[in-house]
This record gives C-alpha cells, sequence and structure tokens, in this order.
C-alpha cells in the first residue's frame, strides 16, 4: 500500500521572538503596522506540507510517495534527503532557474507565528500529473500552488484514488465554486478549526453539510483535541500532552501522518485520530518539523502509555 503525497517542498527558516506579539501590535493602528522583531536565533531546516507529512508517515511505516517541485537553484539538498530517508523521488519535479519554496517563520514564546512565504517552485506543481503514480491506494492533497491542486482533486476523482483534501493556508486562493468543487470529488476532508470556519463562509456549508459529502471531515482545535466526523457522528479525540513544549511548527503535518497512516491500514477513527493527535505531540517536542525520530516500537509505547491500549 502506498500513499501518495501531493504538496509543498520548502525550507523552513525559523526564527523565535523572546517577546509576544500581542505587546507589540497595537489593534487601534494596524492601519499603519511598522514593526520589527529582534530574533537572536534561527535555524533553517526541511520542511513543506508534503515533505513534512510524508516524514511522519514514514516514521509509522508507510509507503509514502510525494509528488512536488524543487527549484533547480537549490534542490539537491532535499533531493539528498529524500535518498537518506529512503523516499521514492519518481514523482519530484526539479524546476530550472527557480528556488525552492521558501518560509520564514517567527514564533512567539505564547506559540503564535508570523510566516512569510516565497512559493517557487511550487507554483509549478500543475505539470506533475497524480493520475500517472502507479500504485497508490490513497492521496492527500495538501497546500501547493492553486493550479496544481485542482488538477490534482480532478486527476484523482477521475482515477478512483481516495484522497483527503486539506486545502490549509491554500484556502484563500480558493473560490467558493471551487473549494464545494474540492470536496464534492475528496473522500476526506482536513482542516484545523479556524479553517473549518472559513470553508464553512466561504462554501455556505455547516461542518454537517460538509461532513455528509465525504466519508470524514476532521477537524483539529490544538491543544483541544480534534473531532472527527463521520456516517453522521462525532468522534471527540483527546490531545496528547508533549513531554514539553518546544515548536509547534509541523504539528499540524505530522497529525496528518498519523491520519493517513491510520486510514490506510483500516484503523477504526478513535484509533486513528489518537494516533494522528500522537503525532502532533510528537513533534512538538523538537524544533523543526522533521527532527523528532522516535522508533516505532517507541511510537507504540507512547501509544499505549496515552490512551491504556495496544496500538497494534
Amino acid at each position: 500500500m502506498a500513499t501518495l503525497i501531493c504538496g509543498s517542498l520548502a525550507y523552513d527558516n525559523i526564527m523565535t521572538f523572546q517577546g509576544r506579539f500581542r505587546d507589540h501590535i497595537l489593534p487601534e493602528q494596524v492601519h499603519i503596522l511598522n514593526v520589527s522583531f529582534l530574533v537572536p536565533t534561527m535555524r533553517r531546516e526541511f520542511g513543506g506540507c508534503a515533505g513534512n507529512i510524508a516524514y511522519a508517515l514514514k516514521l509509522l511505516g508507510g509507503d509514502a510517495r510525494v509528488m512536488a517541485a524543487l527549484g533547480a537553484t537549490d534542490a539537491q539538498l532535499y533531493l539528498d534527503r529524500f535518498d537518506s530517508l529512503g523516499l521514492s523521488k519518481d514523482h519530484i519535479r526539479v524546476v530550472p532557474d527557480t528556488y525552492t519554496a521558501q518560509a520564514m517563520i517567527t514564533t512567539d514564546l505564547d506559540n503564535n507565528q508570523i510566516t512569510a512565504f516565497h512559493p517557487g517552485a511550487m507554483m509549478q506543481s500543475h505539470l506533475n500529473r497524480a493520475d500517472e503514480a502507479n500504485g497508490v491506494t490513497l492521496a492527500i492533497i495538501a497546500p501547493d500552488g492553486y493550479e496544481g491542486m485542482v488538477q490534482h482533486t480532478e486527476k484523482l476523482a477521475a482515477a478512483g484514488v481516495p484522497f483527503v483534501f486539506d486545502p490549509g493556508q491554500a484556502l484563500p486562493l480558493f473560490s467558493a465554486e471551487a473549494l464545494r468543487r474540492a470536496i464534492e470529488l475528496a473522500s476526506y476532508v482536513a482542516v484545523n478549526d479556524y479553517e473549518a470556519k472559513l470553508v464553512s463562509n466561504k462554501t455556505g456549508w455547516s461542518l454537517d453539510d460538509i461532513a455528509g459529502r465525504v466519508k470524514a471531515l476532521v477537524v483539529t482545535y490544538g491543544e483541544n483535541g480534534a473531532q472527527i466526523h463521520h456516517a453522521g457522528q462525532c468522534e471527540a479525540i483527546p490531545a496528547v500532552a508533549p513531554a514539553r513544549v518546544v515548536d509547534p511548527t509541523g504539528c499540524g503535518d505530522a497529525f496528518r501522518g498519523g491520519l493517513l497512516y491510520g486510514i490506510e491500514n483500516g484503523m477504526d477513527w478513535a484509533t486513528t485520530g489518537r494516533l494522528a493527535s500522537l503525532m502532533g505531540s510528537l513533534k512538538i517536542e523538537q524544533s523543526g518539523p522533521q527532527t523528532y525520530a522516535p522508533s516505532r516500537a517507541q511510537i507504540d509505547a507512547r501509544f499505549e502509555q496515552a490512551f491504556g491500549y495496544r496500538l497494534s
């Protein structure tokens, strides 16, 4: 069983502001906003939704096949990364004369984030064709170039491959009509609580309306866990308290890696959601979106410790 992961590959430049954004942004002055934050530490990490999701799925033992675009100017670092992780490069397109997508992320002491993003090669994601990926039985369409995301929904649906629609940061790019179309083609939808409100407002559909159009609607609520709406029911998923809170970057992607593994392996929704929640917690305990590295045995042990029953 293989899972196709359509989304961005990026280099994340992660900075920490030793204060709180709220103390420096005056609501009554936002119309003339001019704010500078001193960030004494910075590191560069491998990131992008597709890379992060694939990393989490690989940790669980899943077969992750990434479909994404890299810029020729700086692609080699990520290609070498795929080799070191044992991930397939068959669906990685290197685009000439471009940079790989770059995220500049600043996190404050409350774990709020301000991000600037240069899409680079990601805007050429439509050059990839999701229906040309052989042997996949599940897919996810994560934030990517808009044209690529729309094309992937159509191609996967036509090929009969069930997929998770995860619009994330790309939500503002979708018209109401395009968003409704993507949901109707999807098998599953995954969003956070803020995104859920945006989707509902833009489509004019309630969460129940959306859930009724897919096999499951997954809504995450950060430290308050998640809800999985399916077959007229709502499964409440508790959050897993991390051993320490270090960095939230990539937490949602780690959650999605667990979600995909549970779906691919036919787990019930309660177990699938709990595994996803655990993966997000494990990521929070480390800096960067792809630096946590528990063994499968350690993941199983943490799962049993958190929920009182064995994962496998």
